[in-house]
């Protein structure tokens, strides 16, 4: 049976926190977004306004539908906001054991009925769903970069994720205007169980001299109708993202196929994390600032 959602909370701040966090506001849904980070909190705010204003430039969003979303949106660096959400949705660092922390607090704080989602791109949800006292409670929603523009969302259903939850939340991204695939609980899921190989694959073209990142890029983009190449599509996920799903599908699998490239981790060793430190594979002419909360 479908529960019925009314507000809806958000764990992060960052580009995929933030976009959520609009998504759901410009939908009708009354959001919190909760950030540790005060300055954090502040600039996501501010990117959801400056995007919610390119909307309206463009003939996309009224400024009526707009002004309400925003009279909808209330921030906050505490989690006890969450006290009458009803699914509230992580969106935090990709990292096992913050996410676990993350989920033990909410599972405190959030009432008891409330679903916790998680917008993990890689991690296991059984897993995250055992640091709270909620496991059937506990679903994947893995949107998309940006979450407002892209269509599709991955739910991944936790090993005692219940049916009631995964209606619930099946409705709630129709809802939202996505299009829903469903994915079992392995590393990877769906999306990134095929997309990761092709981007660490590429990184290896460049590394063993195979061809330019510019030439590797174009001929998947022409010869495969990729609207981005793989190094160029590396840059804006962030290259610290892409190498921590690759230790997820490889620690998870055991294949060596899913070893990351050389090159990738000296890059994120180097700090050079693509588009949000303004230079990855690719140097960018405006270098934003780092953003650890994505």
């Amino acid at each position: 049976m479908e529960m019925v959602v009314r507000e809806i909370g958000v764990v992060g701040s960052g580009q995929m926190g933030s976009g959520i966090a609009q998504l759901a506001a410009v939908s009708g849904f009354h959001v919190v977004m909760v950030d540790s980070d005060e300055n954090a909190l502040k600039k996501g705010l501010q990117n959801i306004h400056s995007s919610i204003h390119r909307a309206i430039n463009k003939g996309q969003l009224s400024k009526s539908v707009a002004d309400d979303a925003l009279q909808r949106l209330r921030c906050s660096t505490s989690l006890q906001e969450f006290h009458s959400t009803d699914v509230v949705i992580e969106a935090i660092v990709e990292n096992e054991n913050v996410k676990k922390q993350v989920f033990s607090e909410l599972d405190k704080f959030a009432k008891s009925s409330a679903i916790l989602a998680s917008n993990t791109s890689s991690i296991s949800i059984t897993r995250l769903a055992a640091a709270t006292s909620r496991p059937g409670q506990v679903i994947g929603m893995h949107f998309m970069n940006p979450p407002p523009v892209m269509k599709l969302l991955e739910i991944v259903r936790g090993a005692q994720t219940s049916e009631d939850v995964f209606v619930t939340i099946k409705g709630l991204a129709q809802r939202l205007g996505k299009t829903v695939i469903c994915s079992q609980d392995y590393p990877g899921f769906i999306v990134n169980r095929i997309l990761m190989p092709m981007i660490n694959e590429a990184f290896y073209a460049l590394y063993t001299g195979v061809a330019t990142k510019e030439d590797i890029d174009t001929g998947m983009k022409l010869g495969t109708n990729h609207p981005m190449g793989p190094l160029e599509l590396a840059d804006f996920i962030g290259l610290d993202i892409c190498l921590s799903i690759l230790k997820v599908l490889h620690d998870g699998l055991g294949d060596s196929k899913y070893c990351p490239c050389p090159l990738l981790v000296q890059y994120v060793d180097a700090g050079r994390l693509g588009r949000k430190r303004g230079i990855g594979v690719y140097s960018y002419s405006s270098t934003p600032k780092s953003n650890s909360h994505l």
